[in-house]
């Protein structure tokens, strides 16, 4: 009699048990999943449409670019050489972000070639670049963020005044430039613009080659001779310099597909010749066509007080140093960038 009483109750509770899971799990789904938190009801279809995750600490750049110019003739009266000029570029960014604190990171180089009918090969642009900024801010309300900046720039390959190909004008490491200062840097998250006015900036020129150190080649103390053409001191390979440097940098989004990029930086030194401001500017105009092929017009201006120009006399055929100048390159190209 025991045994049917167990069996009777049994059989009870499992249809109960069925039909609590048919109202749970009906054909009609429930429509909101509710969530009760010390008598809050939360709605968590809401919060989940509401999250946004965070953005990520790490943010990368990568891009490898080849600018192609070429012009030929056949049969043309007015005469001309046939030329190609290429450029290989490759630019590589790292950006470290979170909450208060940001570490940029840049490596541009670059890299042109220009063969001319009758002529041999010329070099037409080489430079490696690496910009690294590190800076802390007081919140998250500021824009400013105290900073420290090091910067750093040379050449690949031998450079020459050309037709000359015998003696060098500049080398890898000749010259050589290094920035390393503190200051403060004006760098607001929502806008792609840059400012950093360094109160506090060593640069140091290097000039490697011994030959181009002897000269004084790039500011840098020449050596000492006595009467007879003998060495008494070599050339120095180090200048450093103490001084002010202020930076600015932007892009903006002119129509569609063109954008403008603007870099300038301003040096002057404390102790040698304050006052005579070392201007370093680069503005690009780049104008897409599609993902992969663009067209870029760029312009670069360089003013060095301690890179010193000589000219040849005509009548006499003697050099006459003429004290620095302001240089510029230009550039217009289309070619290929891949971004990845």
């Amino acid at each position: 009699m025991k045994y049917w009483r167990i069996l009777l109750f049994v059989f009870c509770c499992n249809t109960l048990i069925a039909q609590n899971d048919q109202e749970i799990l009906g054909e009609e789904p429930l429509q909101d999943t509710l969530l009760v938190i010390k008598r809050d009801t939360l709605n968590l279809e809401q919060l989940l449409a509401k999250y946004q995750p965070s953005p990520p600490k790490w943010t990368t750049v990568n891009k490898l670019g080849f600018d192609l110019s070429e012009i030929a003739f056949v049969n043309w009266n007015a005469g001309g050489n046939n030329a190609i000029t290429t450029l290989l570029k490759a630019e590589f960014r790292r950006r470290y972000k979170n909450r208060n604190v940001q570490w940029n990171n840049e490596l541009i180089m670059r890299y042109g070639i220009n063969v001319q009918e009758g002529q041999k090969i010329r070099k037409s642009d080489d430079a490696i670049q690496l910009n690294s900024t590190f800076g802390a801010r007081h919140d998250a309300l500021s824009n400013w963020y105290m900073s420290a900046k090091g910067n750093f720039s040379t050449q690949f390959s031998n450079g020459y005044k050309y037709p000359d190909r015998e003696q060098p004008i500049s080398r890898f490491m000749a010259p050589g430039y290094l920035f390393l200062g503190i200051g403060a840097e004006y760098s607001p998250d929502d806008k792609d613009v840059n400012l950093y006015i360094s109160p506090l900036t060593q640069k140091s020129t290097f000039v490697l080659d011994q030959d181009l150190a002897d000269a004084g080649s790039f500011g840098v103390r020449p050596a000492a001779f006595d009467s007879l053409g003998n060495k008494l001191r070599n050339g120095q390979k180090v200048l450093t310099e103490i001084g002010i440097l202020i930076s600015h940098s932007f892009q903006r989004k002119i129509y569609d597909n063109m954008f403008l990029s603007n870099k300038l930086t301003l040096y002057t030194d404390y102790l040698n010749s304050f006052g005579n401001i070392d201007v370093n500017w680069i503005l690009d105009l780049e104008l897409r066509v599609n993902e992969y092929v663009k067209a870029t017009l760029g312009t670069h201006i360089i003013y060095d007080n301690d890179v010193k120009f000589s000219e040849i006399d005509s009548e006499t055929g003697e050099t006459i140093p003429v004290g620095p100048r302001i240089q510029l390159k230009q550039l217009l190209g289309v070619g290929l960038t891949y971004d990845f």
